[in-house]
């Protein structure tokens, strides 16, 4: 069977066993990820169509407009993973706390809890530009049968066991690692079928991609003002090309095949960054680290920091490890 032909639930079969807790639970929640994939994907594709575009009229806890289609993407991929009976716990970007989940089974068994950004890059929707769904998965650290506590979520990066994104683009993709490389899938969507068309995605070493909001130059450290400087002087393979499409999901997913770097800094207005590190950036640096890439907050890995809440903001700096690497020395020397 070539790549091309084979279905994500035939991949998952085929390399459960790579996991090292192959019990099938971890197979179960990639399907249950998949199967609310599909249906947040034919909602993001009627948008225009139905009265799903413009703002739900809420704030989220990080005092952001929700869309429409973000709280629509939450409820579908909250409801998919409770109703599979799977996972202990659940922690979404756009709810104040976690979601414990009490199975039917008094004596479940469920060891898992996922944290979830169900609808990145949000603000894009009205636009018809690519957004995404980003989803990290770890094993509970509270005893097997007991309500999901604080402490199961608090977990640095490198606890993680399995980490994604979809992106809802020109195709819609799944990509995904268990710590065992990155490989994405394409959906078909006449028949409603994943197939692996990227096997072991590779950030190249070093890229001509920076992305980044340069209208918050003037609010940027000085080593992110420099590393940009850098960036744009003619000198060898530079300057560079900036490509920033507002959207996580989509920057890093075209930096990872074309080779890149991404950037979301701290600032004068944003003293801790942006991004929230449970929910975007660990499970990108997961997905970074396993395709040849890096992710850093500028100093120190990503995936080594120790959460102290929910939602939890920090610096972003990711993609092609020379590149990542050569940023975090402009960080240095500032």
């Amino acid at each position: 069977m070539t790549n091309k032909n084979k279905t994500l639930g035939e991949f998952i079969i085929e390399n459960q066993t790579e996991f090292r807790y192959s019990t099938g639970e971890l197979s179960k929640l990639i399907n249950a990820i998949r199967l609310a994939a599909k249906v947040v994907n034919h909602e993001v594709n009627k948008a225009g169509l139905v009265d799903i575009l413009g703002t739900a009229g809420d704030t989220n806890i990080q005092g952001e407009n929700q869309q429409k289609l973000d709280v629509l993407a939450n409820e579908k991929f909250i409801q998919t993973l409770k109703n599979r009976e799977i996972v202990c716990g659940i922690a979404s970007e756009e709810e104040d706390d976690f979601i414990s989940i009490n199975s039917q089974d008094e004596n479940h068994q469920n060891k898992y809890v996922v944290l979830i950004d169900p609808l990145d890059g949000s603000s894009n929707i009205d636009v018809n530009v690519s957004v995404g769904t980003i989803f990290s998965i770890y094993r509970r650290i509270t005893p097997v049968g007991t309500p999901v506590t604080l402490e199961d979520f608090l977990q640095p990066g490198k606890k993680q066991v399995a980490a994604g994104y979809i992106i809802y683009g020109t195709s819609t993709m799944l990509v995904y690692t268990t710590g065992h490389g990155v490989n994405g899938f394409t959906l078909n969507p006449a028949i409603g079928t994943f197939y692996l068309s990227h096997p072991n995605m590779q950030f190249p070493e070093t890229g001509k991609i920076y992305s980044v909001n340069e209208g918050n130059y003037i609010h940027f450290p000085q080593g992110v003002k420099d590393y940009i400087k850098y960036c744009q002087k003619e000198e060898g393979d530079r300057p560079y090309t900036s490509r920033y499409i507002g959207s996580l999901v989509s920057d890093f997913h075209r930096n990872m095949i074309k080779g890149g770097i991404y950037m979301y800094p701290k600032s004068s207005v944003a003293q801790k960054g942006k991004l929230r590190l449970l929910y975007e950036c660990n499970p990108m640096a997961f997905l970074a680290e396993q395709a040849n890439g890096k992710a850093s907050d500028g100093f120190q890995r990503i995936m080594e920091i120790q959460p102290t809440e929910l939602h939890e903001r920090v610096p972003f700096f990711c993609g092609s490890k020379k590149m990542v690497e050569k940023a975090e020395e402009f960080m240095a020397n500032s």
